[in-house]
């Protein structure tokens, strides 16, 4: 290669200069932020830190008081041992699951005043919350086809849909759900960052992908395209179940109608709920981070993501009427110890 200079000696090494400069820079912004990242949304939290940390620490204690009760009573009283509370149980299960990714160390960092979070550390609680979200989606699937067997074959549905098999299908949700969410955050960690500074409060894999500092095109399209797979398969499976539910029940007796209602629609407002959320969630995504506060970023991210983990449970323990009798018998046992260890 030829190269033809057309100014003297000093501009020549001032071009060579700057472009090893820009060159060194671009290299110190790939190494340096893969050591750790700022949570923006923690900062942002900080001048009411107090007051937001109380909060959390309610909601966090709440949520896991009314899930345990559930997964108790199902786990302790043998008239729920049947498919249908089994997969409730789960799915509070679940609600515990997500929330302890997050609010605990919510509530640290706003407590002693943290505001980053290591690059292994975010891969992982990236691969936890995404985890919740996956599992979230296969059960609400499981249980919709679940409903429609109960209703649909009521003669085979013991057959259908033992115990067992209901154990198994929650294993499975929960190990496709890994993978699923294993492929994309792994590669998540192959990929040059040049930014540290994320608007939430907690990692996650979108996030991350926008901090990339070369093309990142191939992680887009493929966690769209599988995101896109996944929720359109189960959306599809459980119109159809519910459809199929519905039209049934308009054949049947008017007793077994208003009951296999009422299961229904608690399905249908949990499902809502999360997806209501998941929509808000990403809402969040699709807005330009200028054209709206960081503040307003934050809410709508936990707002969206604590709605179906408080609301399910609730949801659950009081239009489940068999485990909400379960539940109080539960309650007036314990009152009645008490008082017999008081006299």
């Amino acid at each position: 290669m030829t190269l033809i200079c057309t100014g003297d000696d000093d501009t020549v090494v001032a071009i060579g200069a700057n472009m090893v400069s820009t060159r060194r820079r671009k290299m110190e912004n790939m190494s340096r932020v893969t050591t750790s990242f700022v949570l923006l949304g923690v900062v942002e939290m900080e001048r009411f830190r107090y007051l937001y940390s109380t909060i959390a620490v309610f909601v966090y204690i709440i949520t896991m008081f009314i899930c345990c009760l559930i997964v108790f009573v199902v786990w302790t009283e043998e008239t729920l041992h049947e498919p249908m509370y089994i997969f409730i149980s789960n799915l509070v299960f679940n609600g515990m699951f997500g929330s302890s990714t997050f609010l605990p160390k919510l509530v640290i960092d706003l407590l002693f005043g943290f505001r980053t979070i290591t690059f292994s550390g975010c891969l992982v609680q990236s691969f936890f919350l995404h985890s919740f979200a996956a599992v979230e989606v296969f059960t609400f699937t499981v249980m919709a086809h679940d409903r429609y067997l109960a209703v649909g074959q009521p003669l085979r549905y013991p057959i259908l849909m033992t115990n067992s098999r209901a154990l198994k299908l929650i294993t499975v949700n929960w190990v496709t759900a890994f993978i699923v969410v294993f492929i994309p955050v792994t590669m998540t960690a192959y990929l040059p960052l040049c930014g540290e500074n994320l608007n939430n409060v907690f990692c996650e894999n979108m996030s991350l992908i926008k901090l990339a500092c070369g093309d990142a095109s191939v992680n887009n399209i493929f966690g769209a395209v599988e995101a896109f797979l996944i929720d359109i398969s189960c959306l599809l499976v459980i119109i159809y179940c519910y459809i199929r539910t519905f039209i049934i029940c308009l054949r049947i007796s008017k007793e077994a109608c208003q009951k296999a209602i009422r299961t229904l629609v608690t399905h249908l407002l949990a499902f809502s709920t999360f997806m209501i959320a998941s929509f808000f969630i990403l809402l969040r995504y699709r807005i330009n981070s200028g054209s709206i506060s960081l503040a307003a970023h934050v809410l709508i991210t936990i707002i969206g993501l604590m709605t179906p983990i408080t609301v399910n449970p609730i949801i659950y323990g009081i239009r489940t009427e068999a485990l909400k009798i379960k539940i109080l018998q539960k309650f007036r046992k314990m009152k009645g110890q008490n008082l017999g260890k008081s006299f």
